[in-house]
């Protein structure tokens, strides 16, 4: 089968990693790169010269060429230009929109409610391997019945000020996948939300308001309890586990090493290899098969997952962590 025409919008940091993958995949086809800074699409697009490169967006949603849509640019202009995608499968980058700007995302999701094309969101952790079997053999009922999700979620370092200041808070940014993947394996959504937070570490959290580490607790409307844990600082590597308890047992999805080997010496007996620095290596499996299934959700084969009102749920989520964070109480959920 054909690979799909497929544009890409933003070619920051996470855009770069997009591009790296749609080159590489045998479902896309990298067609264009579009980005105000075109040096920075010129890097995203390659050398073989083969990716167009353009600063004008509208190149893009006017190129009747083009299929689909990956969306990597700033937060506030996904809603945008998820619907300025008439006739094209759009892959957006989470989050949908800033929890302040909630509804923005109900607009959007009137809006696009009868489009055809596929919208998927980039929650790409339900795609890894690890996660997607532990959903699985709760739902085969390997532990029985569910009472109890940890969600454990730690970057390596905080990342700088500027992006800080753009990313919409900790619960928005980085927690927000987190949300996802616990509605994604809970089956059931939560209901209430505890949020508690600090800046424990980063001074620029400090000074603009932010969080650096944060407790967030569940419970979803049959009971189940959920617990998210995150921090932006883990000095020994990215930290992504999930725990599921229940009422026979547990499941773990932990994380991959750089190495598998075990070493033993004078000084050491069982040591490790550290894990995976980052994002970009931790998910890169994730990754690939996220966009494996947008092609599949393009072509009309599958529904896409998630799709927007899973970003908009997760929107929801966080929103009401912020709120809880500001006034030290639960907060009921309404979706």
């Amino acid at each position: 089968m054909s690979p799909i025409n497929i544009a890409l919008v933003g070619a920051g940091r996470i855009g770069f990693m997009h591009a790296g993958v749609l080159r590489a995949h045998a479902d896309t086809r990298l067609c264009v790169v579009c980005d105000a800074n075109v040096d920075a699409a010129k890097h995203a697009a390659g050398d073989d010269g083969d990716v167009a490169v353009t600063d004008d967006v509208n190149d893009v949603f006017t190129n009747e060429n083009i299929d689909a849509v990956l969306i990597a640019s700033p937060t506030g202009t996904h809603c945008d230009y998820i619907e300025r995608a008439a006739g094209k499968a759009v892959l957006c980058e989470k989050p949908v929109a800033q929890p302040h700007e909630l509804s923005r995302a109900n607009q959007c999701a009137e809006h696009i409610k009868n489009k055809k094309e596929a919208v998927q969101l980039g929650f790409n952790r339900r795609h890894d391997p690890g996660h997607s079997e532990l959903r699985q053999r709760i739902q085969n009922g390997d532990i029985g019945k569910l009472e109890k999700l940890v969600i454990t979620s730690r970057d390596p370092a905080p990342p700088p000020l500027e992006y800080l200041k753009a990313s919409g808070g900790l619960f928005a940014d980085m927690m927000i996948h987190d949300f996802d993947i616990a509605r994604f394996i809970l089956n059931d959504e939560p209901a209430k939300v505890c949020a508690s937070g600090a800046a424990l570490f980063d001074d620029n959290a400090k000074a603009i308001g932010d969080i650096d580490t944060a407790m967030v607790i569940m419970q979803t409307t049959s009971g189940v309890l959920c617990h998210i844990n995150c921090s932006r600082r883990a000095c020994y590597g990215y930290d992504q586990r999930i725990e599921a308890f229940g009422e026979k047992g547990m499941l773990v999805s932990g994380n991959p090493r750089q190495s598998e080997v075990r070493a033993y010496g004078e000084t050491t007996t069982a040591a490790r290899a550290p894990l995976k620095h980052f994002f970009t290596e931790r998910y890169a499996d994730s990754y690939r098969r996220q966009i494996g299934a947008f092609a599949k959700a393009a072509r009309g084969e599958v529904l896409p997952s998630p799709d927007f009102e899973d970003g908009r749920r997760a929107l929801i989520l966080a929103k009401a962590a912020n709120d809880s964070l500001r006034e030290q109480r639960w907060i009921e959920v309404n979706y």
